[in-house]
């Protein structure tokens, strides 16, 4: 039962501690972070696996990991909160050209973020051309045009 519990553990820890870094996809991990992703799985290695180098260890373990993150995509599908809780909500970042900075700050987006995706996704230039920026769930940033 100690992988188990080890297991759930690091889980745990990880989600919360990836929680608290903010919302960021995939395509816009940096180098730094991907580097950062290695170190860590490397880290949580010992702290999953011990002295137990055996075959049964690492499947006892990989089934706990899979068998968490089952168990918690479940919880996101049937319960509003815990959807919440850990995928956060959309956050309006620009109200009508204006960027509200302690949201932003929040999300850990810059102007130049928005402006990117105002860029790639509507060819617009400047600030007081979006009426609207939404920080997704996934860490993408939706712009709504003026018109």
């Amino acid at each position: 039962m100690n992988p188990v519990l080890r297991g759930l553990a690091v889980y745990l820890f990880v989600f919360v501690i990836f929680r608290i870094l903010g919302k960021r996809s995939l395509a816009d991990i940096t180098t730094f972070d991907f580097v950062l992703l290695l170190i860590i799985s490397e880290t949580t290695t010992d702290a999953l696996i011990t002295e137990d180098y055996s075959l049964v260890g690492c499947f006892v373990m990989v089934c706990t990991l899979v068998a968490a993150d089952f168990v918690f995509s479940k919880l996101k599908e049937h319960s509003d909160w815990f959807s919440t809780i850990s995928d956060g909500a959309p956050l309006i970042i620009v109200d009508h050209g204006k960027p509200l900075k302690r949201r932003m700050k929040k999300g850990k987006i810059d102007e130049s973020d928005v402006l990117e995706a105002a860029r790639l996704t509507h060819g617009l230039e400047r600030m007081d051309q979006v009426k609207y920026a939404v920080l997704e769930r996934d860490g993408s940033i939706s712009i709504i045009p003026n018109n």
